[in-house]
């Protein structure tokens, strides 16, 4: 409803303002007054200075066909005098795809059409300077350079000296820095938007606009719109009390501006005819503020969200003045308490959001005199009664989001009545019994989500609930978490115009059904985690615009062949492992697909490595552990790692050499090779590599070019395991650079030599293990750094010296210490039981003598069990889930 109320008014604006409408072309075709020549020479210097990449300004020439200004893109004249009125020079920012709900959902296609469009807005857009010759066209009233690129410049000081400006917009345009006071100048402006402009640099930092303070608007009367959305206003203390000082203001629009702090009671506003107000994503805590804007009787749109108010809505609020509000958002808060009783005078609203707050109570009965409302949105609350009868009565609600509360009992059968219905999310409540026939009669309906609550049905029965005139708009259905039981039926593919289908984590059964081919409107269908069997449809293949699909963890088998993904040229994730399907295509198949995500673990796609996958030049995330491959890794497919943020072939036999991986492009990135017949040295990995596993291989050879590579550069590494494998020699001292390490994992190898002191510098460490090689010599006193380590396991080693009584004394977090069969001697110290989260301790097979401390009852945790190869065992069985989580 903001976008619909802000849209007609800048589109209204123009008329208001006495300003010719938006003529991108000329201003007259008949009229023989031609554009000033003084004026031409001026928009040709300012051409000149501007970056135009896609020749939009191509018309602005100085050749003797182009000699009439008034006829160049973007110019509009006065048919009259000839002089240059309006300079419409935005850049349109590309909105093809709106989006109500399940909008994440909606872009795996839609992001790469998103992508395209950017990239073609990115090259329409103009850039460079801004050139002083504008102020030689002295009648101009118009200017919008709004959309555009001027890549982190000031908004030139100039501009407050033209005037006649009456309309100036230059939002989304990537101007930072000061706004100018000289702005204040434009004494005749009635239209003023900067929203919007901030600026990157290379590191990523973000710059915006900012002011010193707002005495600079006393100067502009005549102001109707003011825009300073994203600037930060935060020095501004007296905000707005300057702005006060704006009678003819209609629309202020301050969202992220970084306002805070108590704002002081004004006795009077002139600003009084405001009719919209949008003061979200701020820092506001203190309801003072509630006080003035609910004196704003003509106010027809008003948005608090995303701030930080705490507590109830104070009574003395008085809702009841808004008559004409239409539009009220004060979502995403901590208001508390129940729903403030006088909404229920705001008989014009049309759109209320109190979405993401801490309401709660039962949903009172005083909302039912809002009949007008067209979205209602009361999600992630605490509401605990059942859905109130007089809701199903609102006969215009489109929108209806009761998401995330503690709603409980069943659906009316009344819910038919919600005629006007689009939308309905009745998801994660305690919500129980079946879902309503009537549900389906709501022939508009067009998203429904019932996930997360406990209906008592079988799936069949609520596909035949929603067959009546529903099934023919259904785009998206979410059943989710939803207990559900039963087998998918044929009548699924009567559901023609489905978009999004969610069955995840439920317990349905049988085959997926052939006439699944009928869902041609079908991007992403979600069956994971249910007990679905038999073999995957062929008919998958003819959902032409899949771009989704998840069907792990089932217990799906047979054959999966290339006419399963015949049409299927959309797709863009796949994930299908844990289930027992096999793969039979040629050694020359290449998909039709490019695909961003893959995981296929568990499936059968050996014994070759399947070369297929080095089609697949655009994956970010790939996973084919456990799928019997016995052949070696084709260097061709090394060399899609650099993209790759997930990369998972572990617990196959693949032989042979593993390859430098010296670039990842992505940070955080998670390598798992583990538990193959990898043979040869360590590679080179990128420093952006946050997880590693190589363990459970036969490599060999020194650590020391793997721990030392680029040096200059710090490593991302977290974990990293290298267990279990053949590797020698000594560890050199180069660990500076792995100050993120929270795992490491030597276990198991046949190193040798002491432990450098530069593993001191691993203070995040949490889990070392250097059981079952031949270290030797002391344990290095710079481990006493390490404060947070949970376990030390370095058993089966030729370690000397006493016990180092700093473990007991620095390493209190310390719940497995394991130092048996080494060569420690002297006494156990008694330092040890300041350990009082000690689990496992074990000191056997050294030189240790006399008796054993008395304080050893303190190590009261020892009566919990804990696995001492943990965190990398607790990885190695949840490494799959990792996949999920990126994945899903």
């Amino acid at each position: 409803m903001m976008r619909i109320i802000t849209a007609i008014t800048l589109t209204l604006l123009p008329c208001l303002l006495n300003i010719h409408p938006p003529n991108f072309c000329t201003a007259h075709s008949d009229s023989e007054v031609h554009c000033i020549e003084s004026e031409r020479h001026a928009l040709l210097n300012f051409k000149q200075h501007l970056t135009d990449p896609s020749n939009r300004l191509a018309s602005w020439a100085a050749a003797a066909s182009d000699l009439d200004c008034c006829h160049w893109v973007g110019v509009v004249c006065d048919n009259r005098t000839g002089h240059v009125l309006q300079l419409h020079l935005r850049s349109h920012y590309p909105v093809s795809i709106e989006l109500t709900i399940y909008e994440d959902e909606l872009t795996i296609y839609e992001d790469y059409q998103r992508e395209a469009e950017y990239e073609a807005y990115s090259r329409s857009r103009f850039g460079g300077k801004i050139n002083p010759s504008l102020l030689d066209l002295k009648h101009l009233i118009y200017l919008d350079l709004s959309g555009n690129g001027f890549g982190g410049i000031q908004i030139p000081n100039f501009l407050g000296s033209m005037g006649s400006l009456r309309y100036l917009n230059l939002s989304y345009a990537g101007f930072v820095g000061l706004i100018p006071q000289e702005l204040g100048n434009l004494s005749n402006l009635h239209y003023l938007n900067l929203g919007h402009n901030y600026n990157y640099n290379n590191n990523d930092y973000y710059y915006n606009l900012y002011v010193k303070n707002l005495q600079w608007l006393s100067g502009l009367p005549l102001l109707q719109h003011l825009d300073l959305s994203s600037a930060n206003l935060g020095k501004a203390s007296d905000w707005l009390q300057e702005i006060d000082k704006l009678p003819s203001l209609l629309e202020l629009q301050l969202s992220y501006c970084q306002l805070s702090g108590f704002v002081p009671p004004i006795p009077s506003i002139n600003f009084s005819s405001l009719t919209t107000l949008d003061l979200s994503h701020n820092n506001f805590e203190n309801t003072s503020i509630l006080f003035w804007v609910f004196g704003l009787h003509n106010l027809v749109s008003f948005h608090l969200s995303h701030n930080q108010f705490q507590g109830p809505i104070p009574d003395h609020v008085h809702l009841q003045n808004l008559t004409s509000l239409r539009d009220l958002d004060l979502s995403h808060n901590q208001f508390q308490g129940p729903i403030p009783v006088h909404l229920q005078n705001l008989t014009s609203l049309r759109h209320l959001d109190l979405s993401q707050n801490q309401f709660q109570g039962p949903i009172l009965v005083h909302l039912q005199n809002l009949t007008s409302l067209r979205h209602l949105d009361l999600s992630v609350n605490t509401f605990n009664s059942s859905i109130p009868n007089w809701l199903y009565s609102f006969s215009h609600l489109e929108f209806l989001n009761l998401k995330g509360n503690n709603l409980q009992g069943t659906i009316s059968s009344a819910i038919g009545n919600l005629t006007s219905a689009i939308s309905i999310d009745l998801s994660y409540n305690k919500l129980e019994g079946k879902v309503p026939r009537s549900l389906g009669n709501l022939c508009n309906l067009r998203e429904i989500s019932l996930s997360g609550n406990k209906w008592s049905q079988e799936i069949s029965e609520i596909f035949e609930s929603l067959l009546g005139c529903a099934s023919n708009g259904l785009e998206i259905l979410d059943l989710s978490n939803a207990q559900l039981s039963g087998q998918l039926t044929a009548e699924l593919g009567q559901f023609k115009n489905l978009v999004i289908l969610y069955l995840r984590n439920n317990s349905i059964s049988g085959p997926i059904p052939w006439s699944i081919g009928n869902l041609s409107s079908l991007r992403s269908l979600y069956l994971v985690s249910n007990q679905i069997n038999g073999t995957l449809p062929q008919s998958i293949g003819l959902l032409s615009k899949l771009e989704s699909l998840y069907i792990d963890s089932n217990m799906l088998e047979g054959a999966v062949s290339k006419v399963h993904f015949a049409n299927l040229m959309r797709l863009k994730t796949f994930v299908a492992s844990q289930n027992r399907l096999t793969l039979e295509v040629n050694d020359n198949w290449i998909p039709p697909f490019q695909l961003n995500h893959l995981d296929l673990g568990s499936w059968n796609l050996g014994p070759k490595f399947p070369l297929w996958l080095c089609s697949q030049r655009q994956l970010l995330t790939l996973g084919i552990s456990n799928t019997r491959i016995l052949d070696a890794v084709p260097p061709s497919f090394w060399n899609l790692t650099s993209q790759l943020t997930y990369l998972n072939i572990s617990h196959n036999q693949i032989y042979g050499e593993i390859s430098h991986i010296p670039m990842i492009l992505s940070y955080y990135s998670i390598i798992d090779v583990s538990s193959n017949n990898f043979t040869g040295p360590l590679p080179c990995i990128s420093s952006n590599v946050s997880f590693l596993d190589l363990s459970n291989n036969l490599l060999s050879g020194s650590i020391s070019h793997f721990l030392c590579y680029k040096m200059n550069e710090p490593k991302s590494m977290q974990f990293l395991n290298l267990g279990k494998n053949l590797l020698s020699g000594k560890l050199s001292n180069c660990w500076m650079m792995w100050k993120y390490l929270t795992a490491l994992n030597l276990g198991k190898n046949n190193f040798t030599g002491s432990i450098p002191t530069s593993i001191g510098s691993l203070v995040r460490l949490s889990y070392l293990h250097l059981d079952n090689n031949r270290f030797s010599r002391i344990l290095p006193s710079s481990l006493k750094n390490c404060k947070y380590l949970v376990t030390i396991d370095v058993a089966k080693n030729d370690f000397v010296g006493s016990i180092p009584s700093w473990i007991g004394n620095k390493l209190s977090s310390l719940v497995i210490l394991n130092l048996h069969s080494n060569n420690f001697q002297g006494y156990i110290p008694e330092e040890l039981c300041s350990l009082t989260s000690l689990q496992i301790l074990d000191l056997s097979h050294n030189k240790l003598f006399e008796s054993i401390p008395r304080c050893v009852h303190n190590f009261s945790a020892m009566a919990t069990s804990t696995n001492s190869d943990y965190p990398f065992y607790l990885y190695q069985t949840s490494i799959g889930y990792n996949s999920y989580n990126i994945l899903h």
